[in-house]
This record gives C-alpha cells, structure tokens and sequence, in this order.
C-alpha cells in the first residue's frame, strides 16, 4: 500500500472518528436536555416546581419558555386550589348559617297553626308554612348543587343491586302518587348489578320520579323498567303526564330552567339539573323522549362497571 492510499485511509477513519464523536456528543446535549425538561415536568406536577433551581444560562431558549410556562402554570394551579377552598368554606357557611333560621320559621309556623287564632288569619299561617318550606327547599337545592360542582361532594360508585335503590326511591315517592291517585309501577324486577353511588343515583332517580308524579294528571300512570346491556344498565321512567315539546327536550336539564307551560306549577327547575350532574359523573348518561300530550320517558344510563 502507498503513501496515498494509507493517507486516504487515515483521513476515512478520522472523518468516521469525528462522525461518531459528533453524533455521541448530540445525543449527550440532546439528553441533558431531556432530563431537565423531565425534571421541570416532574416537579411540577408534585407541586414542588421552583424557576430559580434551574440554571437558564445552560437551557436553550425553549427550555427557558418552558420553565416560564410551568412557573405560571404551577401560579394558576395553586390559585385555583385556594379559590376552591374559599368556595367549600363559603358554601359551608351559607348551609350553616340558613339552617338554623329555615328551622325556627318552620316551628313557628307550625306553632301559630296549633293556636286558636281567628279564621281570617288561618290562611296567613298555611300561607307562611308553604313558602318557608319551599325556600327550605329551594337553599337546600343550591347547596347541593354548588356542592357537586365544586367538588365538596365526592360520589364513589361501586358495584351494586339495581332493584334495592328503585324500591327505596319508589317507597319515597309513593305518598305524593297516592294523593293524586297514580297508578306507579315497576314493570319488571331486576337483579343486575351496576356501578353508582347509592345515596346519590337515589336522589336523582328520585327528582325524576318527583317530576313525573307533578306533571302527571291524576289517575295517569308512572312506569319504570330496566334493560341491562353489555356496557350499562337502562332504567326508562315513562309516565302519561303533559309532555315535553321537542324544542325544550334540551334545556330541561338546564340549571333553573322552567318550561312556559309549567311556569305556576310548584318547583324551580334544578332537580332534573342535579339528576344529571350525577349520573354524568358516574359514568352514565340521561335521555329523554318525550311528547306532547303523549307522556314523557327518562331513560337513565348507569354503567355496569367501572
């Protein structure tokens, strides 16, 4: 071999040498990056992130945005968690403060009704009953709602029996249905299983129920009945009340929301709005098929695991 030749060979190697050093050093830089990319996303998501810890002189330019986006990130999170606090304490307060006062009108109320009072004042007293329970009712309402959308109520759904909870809410609802001389049945027992918070999945059927029996003309008919699928468990509430006109079908589970048709019947439009609020963070869903004059079916959707 020549001079040449072992000179053209020297240079092949050192150019493969430079290459290999090249491409390691890339990867080490790349890498560093990385992990200093890694280790701003780790603290941040443990709560710990602090901008000062990293040194900005050896980040490229990206990493520094980063760091800055993180820090404002980290600002907001926390901002948000004491909002949430004040909101939990705020609506604690408002609970606390309402019931006691809520609680001593009642009394009262019924205390003046037992007297012997003068005929033209017994309606004044029916009259004062009726609304103390109904604002009752109403700041009973809001709490829960804000509660569940703030979070201070926590639903924990787990696997258990349909038909025991629908036998409790029909238990519930069974007085108001009798006054009104409605036929209410459940069509067909069930011994599936689904995944739901009992107390909470309750209330909701429950509100549905309430609704069916105020919008159901006496003697009509509340049936329920479940289907269970592969994936969720159904549970139709149909009854023969007033209708929804299709046009209204998806605001009725609007927060407040109050049908024309229905504007001086007894309510203030939150029950369906609950019912969804808790089923949706169940898993589940809620439709309705609804016509007027033709009665009204509810179908709840509980999934059958988690």
């Amino acid at each position: 071999m020549n001079e040449f030749n072992i000179l053209i060979l020297a240079i092949a190697m050192l150019s493969v040498a430079f290459a290999v050093f090249t491409t390691m050093r890339s990867r080490i830089n790349e890498k560093r990056v990385l992990d200093h990319l890694d280790a701003m996303l780790t603290a941040a998501m443990d709560g710990t992130f602090d901008e000062t810890i990293f040194d900005e002189s050896l980040l490229s330019s990206v990493e520094t945005k980063f760091a800055h986006y993180l820090s404002a990130s980290s600002v907001s999170a926390r901002n948000l968690a004491e909002e949430k606090k004040k909101i939990k304490e705020l609506i604690a307060d408002i609970s606390h403060q309402t019931k006691t006062p809520l609680s001593n009108i009642l009394l009262y109320a019924q205390l003046l009704g037992e007297q012997d009072l003068p005929q033209e004042s017994l309606p004044c007293v029916t009259a004062l009953n009726t609304q103390a329970e109904k604002l009752s009712f109403l700041i009973g309402s809001l709490v829960k709602t804000s509660r569940l959308e703030t979070g201070v109520i926590e639903l924990h759904p787990k696997q258990s029996a349909v038909q025991p909870m629908l036998d409790t809410v029909l238990a519930q609802v069974a007085p108001k249905a009798g006054e009104k001389q409605l036929h209410l049945a459940c069509n067909n027992a069930t011994a599936a299983d689904a995944c739901f918070d009992t107390k909470w999945t309750a209330e909701a059927i429950y509100n549905i129920l309430d609704n069916a029996v105020k919008y159901t003309p006496c003697g009509g008919t509340i049936q329920i009945a479940t289907t269970v699928y592969s994936l969720f468990c159904r549970i139709d509430i149909k009854d023969t009340g007033i209708g929804i006109p299709e046009e209204e079908q998806a605001k009725v589970f609007a927060r407040f929301y109050r049908s024309p048709a229905v504007s001086e019947s007894e309510g203030v439009g939150i029950g369906l709005y609950l019912a969804r609020q808790i089923i949706a963070d169940e898993g589940g869903y809620i439709k309705v098929n609804s016509k007027v004059g033709g009665g009204t079916c509810f179908s709840v959707f509980l999934p059958i695991a988690r």
